[in-house]
Order: structure tokens, then sequence, then C-alpha cells
């Protein structure tokens, strides 16, 4: 017995310092995502699924309520990558920042909000939305500058035809609309669906639908980071490419039985069908590469809403070596 025992023993330690090796030799990786949304459902996907682990990285997830504080973050090293909005890059370049923020991975290509009403609609028309109070998304923003995009598309003066609230933070705008501010609203998902089911509001349309491709949610990192750590990028994109392919080979129910932990508060059925709303518009971008085209609408989204502060080209700031790379492995 005691031979046999002194042999087991060896082979214990063994397990248990490889398992310690394991993990120790994951490399720290801080990522800021700018909102829980069931919108960057493949980054939930790639951290569920173990995708990141399986490239050597240990992804730690901070929600970061802001895009200016998300990039207020990556500038001072509070994080090593960013997952916000692609205007907030434009924001920083144009203000001649000497280690420029890089885009170089893309998970969303179009809006992801829904125009909610207060009260039930048939028949639904943008005619609909002059004389009313619209609480909409934080000025400068993609949510805010697509919706008035949107808007003006449709023949509504956003700032003449209708009373554009837009002082709320983005964190409590389903709140305030609950509490009696507006006539109809800019939500994400899960959020509308919720608003829907608990009686509060109608989704009568979708701003994604609406205003075609764009580089709307994006990992970025700064300039130095991504040189600094060319692998450590090539792996991250590498797991989200692969959740990403996931999310398309697979239908909405699977996806939402593999991220609801992220969002315990909010029943399955209703994170299906909000993944569903946003499959069935194409939301979910294809793969990392965010190409120029749809930088260029970017671009013309964020003048005719007066808020591009300077002609920035898509090479300039942008990066699809590292995901092209990725694609042709």
């Amino acid at each position: 017995m005691k031979k046999s025992l002194f042999g087991v023993v060896p082979i214990l330690l063994l397990l248990i310092f490889s398992g310690c090796s394991s993990s120790e030799s994951l490399t720290s990786v801080k990522v800021a995502e700018v909102t829980r949304s069931i919108f960057y459902a493949p980054q939930y996907v790639a951290l569920e699924k173990g995708y990141f682990e399986a490239e050597g990285l240990d992804v730690e997830l901070q929600t970061i309520a802001g895009g200016d504080k998300v990039m207020t973050s990556l500038i001072s090293d509070g994080s090593d990558i960013g997952l916000v909005g692609s205007e907030t890059s434009i924001y920083v370049e144009a203000q001649g920042s000497e280690d420029p923020i890089i885009n170089f991975a893309q998970l969303t290509q179009t809006d992801g909000t829904f125009l909610v009403a207060r009260d039930p609609v048939t028949d639904f028309s943008f005619e609909d939305l002059k004389g009313t109070d619209f609480l909409g998304q934080r000025k400068g923003g993609m949510p805010q500058m697509v919706g008035e995009y949107v808007l003006k598309e449709h023949g509504i003066d956003p700032h003449e035809d209708l009373n554009l609230i837009q002082n709320i933070d983005f964190a409590n705008i389903s709140s305030s609309f609950l509490s009696g501010t507006g006539d109809y609203v800019q939500l994400f998902e899960p959020t509308a669906s919720q608003f829907v089911a608990d009686g509060n509001g109608t989704i009568v349309a979708s701003f994604g639908e609406a205003s075609g491709h764009v580089p709307y949610t994006v990992f970025m990192a700064k300039q130095s980071y991504l040189k600094e750590n060319p692998e450590i990028a090539k792996k991250f994109t590498r797991a989200l490419y692969k959740a990403q392919q996931f999310v398309q080979e697979n239908d909405a129910e699977t996806i939402a039985s593999i991220v609801q932990p992220y969002f315990e508060e909010t029943d399955v059925s209703l994170l299906t069908s909000s993944i569903k709303r946003y499959k069935d518009q194409g939301s979910f971008a294809e793969n990392p590469v965010l190409d120029e085209e749809e930088w260029e609408n970017l671009k013309d989204i964020m003048d005719e809403a007066g808020e591009l502060p300077a002609d920035i080209a898509h090479n300039t700031i942008v990066n699809t070596e590292i995901a092209e790379e990725v694609m042709n492995e």
C-alpha cells in the first residue's frame, strides 16, 4: 500500500502544478465595453466558449458607461482594448493625438437601437413624430447621430419638427422614459423588448435597418499597444472571428443560452428574440474587417449631424491587416 501511495502522490503534485502553470501562462488583457448589451453577443460567446483562453488570453471585461469614459480609460492605460463606437477614435485623432486610437476588429455593423413609442401604434409613419417629445441618445454619440440621420432621411428635422431631448446620460435613458419623459425613445436590446413585454412601449422602427452598414462598435487600442503586442492583438482577433462565425452559424436560441450569464435579470426568451432581431437585420459583423465603405458611411452620418471634426482617412486610424491575416489562416 505504501508503495502505491508514494507512486500516486508525485502524479497528483504534477497535475496540481501543471494546472497552476497553465493558468499562470495566460496573458491578461483588460477590455472596456461601453455598455452591457445583447448587441455585443459575439463578444460574450467568445468569453463563454473559452475562445480567448484557447488563445492564451485572460480577458478581464469591465463595463464603462460612455464612449468618452472608455477613451479616457484607454488613453490612461486603465484598459488595453476598448469596445466602443468608431466615432470616438475620430474625435481623439482630430485633437492631434501623439498615440492614435486604432480600430482593429469590428463587432457590429449597423445601428443597434430601436424606436419605441410609449402608446400603442398601428401603421407607424415617421410623420407621427412631428410635435412629439423624442428622448434620444447622447449628443455626438453614434446612436444619436444615426437617429438624426434616419429622421432627416424621412423628412423630419430633429431640431425643428419635434422636441429632441438629449441631455440625459446613456445609463438613465430607459428609466427616464419609464418615469414619464418622452413620447418616443431610442433604445437598444434587450431593453426595447423588455419594455414591450412589460407593456411600457411598442417597437415601431429599427434605426439599424434604416441607416445601412457602419462600423458601429469596434475593438480598438492605442497604436503603441498594438505595436508592442502584435501577437496579443492577433490572438484576440482570432478568438473574436471564431465567435462571429459561431453566431452566424447558430440560431438565436442557442446563442441566448450561451450568453445568459451576462444578462441574469433578463429572461432567456427575451434574449432570444433580441438576438434574432439583430441577426435578421445583419447587425452582427460577419468578420472583424472594418472596410472603407463603412468608414465613409460613418463620416457621412457624422457630417450630417454636424459632428465630424475632421475628414480622417480610413487608413489613418483603421488597421485591417490583423483581421485579414486571421481570416486568411
